[in-house]
């Protein structure tokens, strides 16, 4: 068993950022659902955000996704967050909902559109400049529906031409994280497919670049943590964007589907001592049918239950087994940790700090809820596009 101080430490040290679109309406290919007291604004959705922060106490920071949340001074966007208590974090970039980008936006064929993508690349390091930014998210949907539609080498110089140019843009103590995704929307290749392929372009570039981890974009089966792990090695770990799926990006509350997994992702990070700032937590989630502020809630506190498990392992006794070759002892020593029931212990560190042992019912009782539906009740609610 580890020391419980240094269980707490690691735990006030992680920090997880949510994205303004979970806040909004979303939905399903079929359809977006609406819900009441849902933001107007990416105002409203600071102001949801730092209800998180309030009663969670772990999640200062709020990613932002252009042109959703495009402002006309994004510098008073930034001091509206501070104003309540939280910041600005991840710039995402947008360059698959335009018209222009069906066959692909920094890797199309027509040097028109790839120079109109590369300019929204440059336009996010700008709004980094002016939010105090320090990550540029760079997500693609670029690909290929067919064999031959366009040339897979001539695909990866465009991207690598591209990416040099937004690397060089950046400006010091800012990063670029290459996220994967294995398909969709591109179903017979996709560009940026696999982390090996974004790992191979941020070491091209320099040590600004590095892989962001969606748990949701990969092949069913995939050993997420064995990824975890060599990128920790690597030093090129830069991001993880948490959710939770069944058959593909579903997008869920992280650790709905399997928590074991999650521990177990957050067993490498803790094995490196890596729950610092160097890697950006972020939820990537999308909440369809379930109120969205409580989801959040629950997605922090799920990615909290893991992390406390994880810290939790006894890396002593782990280390002896697997050097004596005692395969049921090793599995043994991870098991007690992820069926420890760390519920009272993050109570308990909730408590330390001055909030509520109990966020999601802090939340209920707090009126945001019906406050929020009140004041909103007019207006234009964000979603998908706005």
């Amino acid at each position: 068993m580890s020391n419980l101080a240094d269980v707490k430490a690691g735990l006030r040290s992680l920090h997880i950022e949510t994205p303004s679109w979970a806040y909004g309406n979303s939905g399903t290919r079929f359809k977006v659902f609406p819900q009441q007291g849902v933001p107007r604004t990416p105002f409203e959705k600071i102001s949801d955000a730092a209800q998180v922060h309030r009663f969670t106490g772990t999640a200062p920071s709020v990613a932002l996704h252009i042109p959703w949340d495009r402002v006309d001074d994004f510098a008073g966007l930034a001091a509206y967050a501070h104003d309540q208590g939280v910041r600005i974090g991840a710039i995402n970039s947008n360059v698959f909902q335009d018209p222009d980008y069906m066959l692909g936006s920094v890797t199309n064929p027509d040097p028109r559109v790839r120079r109109k993508a590369v300019q929204h690349l440059l336009e996010c390091v700008d709004i980094m400049d002016a939010t105090g930014s320090r990550d540029l998210k760079l997500w693609f949907s670029d690909g290929l529906n067919y064999p031959g539609q366009d040339d897979l080498r001539d695909r990866q110089d465009r991207l690598a031409e591209a990416l040099r140019e937004v690397y060089d843009r950046l400006g010091q103590g800012q990063r670029m994280l290459l996220e994967y995704k294995l398909f969709e929307p591109a179903f017979y290749a996709t560009d940026v497919p696999d982390w090996g392929t974004s790992y191979a372009h941020c070491v091209e570039l320099g040590p600004k670049a590095a892989v962001c981890i969606d748990t949701g974009h990969h092949a069913p089966g995939t050993n997420i943590e064995f990824i975890v792990a060599f990128l920790l090695r690597a030093g090129r770990l830069g991001a993880f964007d948490f959710n939770s799926r069944f058959y593909a990006d579903d997008d869920l509350m992280a650790g709905a589907a399997d928590p074991f997994q999650l521990f177990r992702i957050m067993y490498e990070i803790a094995r490196a001592d890596a729950l610092g700032p160097d890697i950006a937590f972020m939820l990537d989630q999308c909440h369809n049918i379930e109120p969205k502020i409580p989801a959040v809630l629950r997605s922090v506190m799920n990615v909290q239950e893991a992390t406390a498990k994880a810290l939790l392992v006894d890396r002593d006794a782990l280390r002896s087994a697997q050097q004596t070759g005692d395969v049921l002892g090793a599995n043994a020593v991870l098991m007690d940790a992820y069926n420890t029931d760390v519920r009272p212990l993050l109570a308990d560190l909730r408590a330390e700090s001055g909030l509520d042992p109990d966020p999601t019912a802090a939340y209920r009782r707090s009126g945001y809820a019906e406050r929020i539906i009140a004041e909103r009740a007019g207006g234009q609610q964000a979603g998908w596009g706005a």
